[in-house]
């Protein structure tokens, strides 16, 4: 049993100042007001673990690799750098690749030991995408919309996909949006989509949009474009990588304006994500990280070498509400990800991971299900 008292907490409805009791892994008790007894935090900042939902790898492992032992290398990553859940995001793959990136990710989330983030599922980023806004993705693995192969891949048991990405403007797109969407959550992404094409894809059961003003089409104010058909709708969320090299802050600021409470804060981290500068491979081709950038070979920047946390100071030093910032990290990508019971809130009965963070977030401590593990 673990008490702590004299802290910030971070709740759903914001801050409170109080303490919290965990047992056996879980928030048993939230005591508001001035506590004392057991461990005094002097009023640190106490927030959900993070939870991110695109993410391709980190710490030399990737997603897209077929390899467990590699994931629960990057999930223990992960977690030193408060991101406590994620989904491991596989890039374009021939079929028989991505069957084999899935089972790993299966066998990795058998594995998860206490020191490891929580895998959530995974995330199919393509191959179902456009070639003309592509970016990263290797056009020799691009493909039409296909439900049967689809089901194929997130048809057997264990860790199912919970987020298909895919350019609504493809043949056969509306008829395989309306079948996945009654499986997962669906995302607009690397799409040249204008406004009616995004619009009957929303209508469709599309509720999410990848990496905002990223590999779409830009706004105009004739032409709106995707940007435009998802910031008129609520019930459709969108994400943000807010590494300080995708987006300018200005684009971030008003990012946070245009989606209230509706924008996720992603990290589209790449293996080489906590190490140093040189060569790396991404989904089959060769990505080079100089100076903080990931570029392929003729120049198109890539995912990136930043994390979640990272985005998230970076999210507040732009200008970003930081209570908005904080649920952007935490609570609104764990309901994107249909696993809001599991991550990115603290409360009564949840499991304990949480983050001890000074007043201007700096992070000082990491907790897994109440263990400290930084």
């Amino acid at each position: 049993m673990l008490l702590c008292s004299n802290a910030r907490i971070f709740m759903p409805e914001g801050w409170v100042y109080g303490g919290f009791r965990v047992e056996n892994g879980l928030f048993s008790e939230l005591i508001p007001g001035l506590t004392s007894g057991g461990r005094d935090l002097g009023g640190a900042k106490v927030i959900p673990g993070l939870v991110d939902i695109h993410i391709h790898g980190a710490a030399g492992a990737d997603a897209s690799d077929g390899d467990s032992e590699g994931l629960l290398t990057m999930g223990r990553y992960l977690a030193s750098r408060g991101v406590t859940a994620f989904l491991p995001t596989l890039m374009s793959l021939p079929e028989e690749e991505a069957g084999r990136a899935l089972a790993a990710v299966r066998e990795a989330k058998s594995r998860l030991d206490g020191a490891s983030a929580l895998i959530l599922g995974a995330r199919m980023e393509g191959p179902f995408l456009s070639e003309e806004r592509r970016g990263a993705q290797n056009r020799a693995y691009l493909r039409v919309p296909d439900a049967e192969m689809f089901a194929r891949l997130n048809g057997s048991g264990g860790t199912p996909v919970r987020i298909i990405d895919l350019a609504p403007e493809l043949r056969g797109a509306l008829a395989f949006i309306r079948s996945a969407s009654r499986r997962c959550r669906v995302s607009l992404g690397h799409t040249a989509a204008d406004y009616e094409t995004a619009a009957s894809a929303f209508g469709a059961g599309a509720s999410h949009v990848t990496h905002l003003f990223n590999a779409m089409s830009p706004f105009r104010h004739r032409e709106p474009g995707l940007i435009g058909a998802a910031a008129e709708r609520e019930n459709v969320t969108a994400e943000l990588i807010c590494d300080g090299l995708h987006i300018h802050p200005s684009a971030v600021r008003l990012a946070f304006r245009l989606f209230p409470e509706r924008l996720c804060l992603v990290s589209d981290a790449m293996r080489c994500c906590g190490l140093a500068e040189g060569v790396y491979d991404l989904g089959g081709q060769s990505v080079t990280v100089r100076g903080g950038e990931a570029r392929l070979a003729d120049g198109t920047l890539a995912g990136s070498a930043a994390d979640l946390f990272t985005d998230l100071t970076n999210a507040v030093r732009f200008g970003a509400d930081e209570e908005t910032a904080i649920r952007a990290a935490t609570a609104l990508p764990a309901r994107v990800a249909g696993c809001a019971d599991l991550a990115g809130s603290i409360g009564a009965g949840r499991r304990a991971d949480y983050l001890v963070c000074g007043d201007d977030l700096s992070l000082r401590e990491v907790y897994i299900s109440g263990k400290r593990i930084r």
